[in-house]
């Protein structure tokens, strides 16, 4: 057998596949049929051991060459040099041929949008098609067949991959994509998303600097239209564009004021469309409104709107907060730490099951209580071996927190008021395992007379609650006039009988903390601010509270005393709590002065007076 042919090609492709091609191959394709090619002739090769070692081709004039067996074993290692140099010549010759005009860099690259090809899935597809025809399926490569039977199973993917996915700008441009020119394709599209983000910013800014004066003008609603919008709401959406556009009249009042308004027409009309789209009632929301600026009283009421989050305390009675989370953690609950400023408090993000019904909970391993809650009993600090009275226990929360401060040492008497809410703070003294408290039902104004000489005392006094709208929404609407002037009324007294059932001798004591839920200024610096000037026997003092934001000492042309800066007051909006006063007092003697040289002992203080016995005639 003589030599192959130098210019002897493979099979070529079947006529269907060469038509679809249309002079376009992908590289990957070509790469793909060229290497089934040389393998395919590898095995050819192997399978004619001979074929290095036939005898030389006759030569031009018809003699053949003899030789010795050195010679013929030199030449056929020259035949074997020859067939390596005829195989490379064949794979340079057949890339050649196969390769498009132009070389591989200059290649188009198929995409969905080329005439002749759609898609590489065609491809295959076609190749499924073709596989009737049993002789073009038999010079088909094998890897060829394998994507056409893929093909099938997945159409969009296609047998042969395409590389429309590298190129995202392929059906929208008219040339060709080449492997040379997509660096620098990729870096104009870098550019173009540059320059597009550039732009967004700069219109952003030039948003946001728009010359006041060139807005269209905010006019307020005239007499006859504030009227008819009592008869015709309109819609919140309106309402709430007409706030802010009020707002920031409010921020520019000089520059964008109507010439015949004046600012109280302004924050009148602000007043109602709060009040219509809030729900409050028109005397809390002036109230309210009195507090804060006007963004930050947005702030303010859409925090209200929001719920605050499920915070247990840990008991630390029975456990610690680590093994508490970790227990918990194991049933599925979502937990952290509320913060640093507590060691025993854990904010609950989600449980599978209720907190309430937890085995955790029923054997007192914690208290679900307000984050809030804790910050009176932090101020107050109750020591050990100390006699503690809290005048407004009821549910138990800052009642069991004393008591566990206090590691069950002293006395801990928890009074309420109100008979049925005391049964919800006997179950918790309870199942908390407080053994240091008794419970009584007394009004706190008759303290001392009932008892009297603590070291310590908590008042957390009844209010109108301004500060947990976002638990009861009722607040928006049931508070009047006549209820804060009764409230004010009630903390005044019972802040006075707190403050006289302290003993100013007590050694590790003499402190009383007054707080409320509440942070109208009428229930929190005027309260303190009476106590003050009623008892003169006392001061104030720091809380001992990292955060939250010092008291009013002046309010709307009022004036109250310098200490009230030690006062604290928390809002939802800011601490992400309930809204929140605490101020707390020192007792400096048990004694008032009332004139220059007469002093008045409070019945119960504590002082021990001295009573001369008469003498028998």
């Amino acid at each position: 057998m003589g030599r192959q042919a130098k210019n002897k090609q493979d099979a070529p492709l079947p006529l269907e596949l060469e038509n679809m091609i249309d002079g376009k191959v992908t590289k990957k394709l070509h790469d793909r049929i060229k290497h089934e090619t040389a393998r395919a002739r590898k095995q050819h090769q192997k399978q004619q051991p001979g074929k290095g070692r036939q005898s030389p081709a006759p030569a031009k004039n018809g003699k053949r060459k003899g030789a010795a067996e050195p010679v013929k074993a030199k030449k056929a290692k020259v035949v074997e040099s020859e067939d390596e140099a005829e195989a490379e010549s064949e794979d340079e010759q057949m890339a050649d041929m196969d390769a498009p005009d132009g070389g591989w860099d200059n290649a188009p690259i198929e995409s969905d949008s080329d005439n002749g090809l759609e898609s590489m899935s065609e491809f295959s597809s076609a190749g499924s098609d073709a596989s009737d025809d049993e002789e073009s399926n038999a010079k088909k490569p094998m890897a060829l067949l394998d994507s056409d039977s893929d093909s099938d199973a997945g159409s969009d993917a296609g047998g042969v991959e395409s590389y429309d996915e590298f190129d995202s700008d392929a059906d929208s441009d008219d040339e060709a994509v080449t492997f040379r020119d997509m660096e620098r394709r990729s870096r104009r599209l870098d550019a173009e998303q540059a320059e597009d983000d550039e732009l967004g910013e700069l219109e952003l800014a030039a948003a946001g600097a728009v010359v006041e004066g060139e807005r269209e003008a905010f006019a307020l609603p005239t007499a006859e239209e504030v009227a008819a919008e009592e008869d015709a709401p309109l819609d919140l959406s309106q309402v709430q564009m007409r706030i802010q556009e009020v707002i920031r009249v409010l921020n520019n009042f000089g520059a964008l004021r109507e010439d015949d308004r004046s600012r109280t027409d302004y924050m009148d009309q602000l007043q109602r469309d709060m009040c219509f789209y809030y729900g409050y009632n028109e005397y809390l929301m002036e109230k309210l409104l009195q507090l804060f600026t006007v963004n930050e009283a947005v702030e303010f009421f859409e925090a209200n709107e929001i719920a605050r989050p499920v915070t247990i305390r840990t008991n630390t009675l029975k456990t610690r907060r680590r093994d508490l989370a970790q227990a918990l953690i194991n049933r599925g609950v979502n937990l952290d730490p509320i913060g640093k400023w507590t060691k025993v408090g854990l904010t609950i993000f989600d449980s599978p099951v209720p907190v309430g019904a937890t085995p955790e909970y029923m054997a007192g391993h914690y208290m679900i209580q307000a984050a809030s809650s804790f910050l009176p009993v932090m101020a107050l600090a109750p020591q050990e071996n100390e006699r503690v009275l809290d005048m407004s226990a009821a549910p138990g929360g800052k009642t069991t927190y004393c008591a566990a401060l206090m590691k069950n040492t002293g006395l801990v008497v928890a009074n309420d008021a109100n008979r049925e809410r005391e049964k919800a703070l006997v179950a918790n003294i309870h199942r908390l395992g407080i053994s240091n408290a008794v419970v009584c039902n007394y009004d706190g104004r008759e303290f001392p007379k009932v008892m009297g000489g603590f070291d310590r005392v908590l008042l957390d006094a009844p209010c109108s609650g301004t500060g947990v709208i976002s638990k009861d929404a009722s607040v928006k609407t049931n508070k009047g006039p006549e209820d804060f002037s009764m409230l004010t009324n009630l903390q005044k007294e019972l802040i006075l009988s707190a403050i006289d059932s302290v003993n100013a001798d007590s050694p590790t004591g003499g402190y009383i903390v007054y707080s409320t839920c509440s942070v109208t200024v009428d229930e929190d610096e005027a309260v303190v601010n009476y106590a003050l000037s009623k008892r003169p026997n006392v001061k104030l003092v720091d809380a001992k509270l990292d955060f939250g934001r010092p008291g009013f000492t002046s309010f709307r042309g009022r004036s109250f005393h310098s200490s009230l800066s030690l006062t604290r007051r928390f809002y939802p909006h800011t601490h992400n709590m309930d809204g929140f006063f605490v101020a707390k007092f020192k007792k400096l003697s048990n004694k008032i002065q009332v004139e220059e040289n007469q002093f008045i002992v409070p019945a119960g203080s504590g002082v021990k007076l001295k009573q001369k016995k008469k003498r028998r005639n």
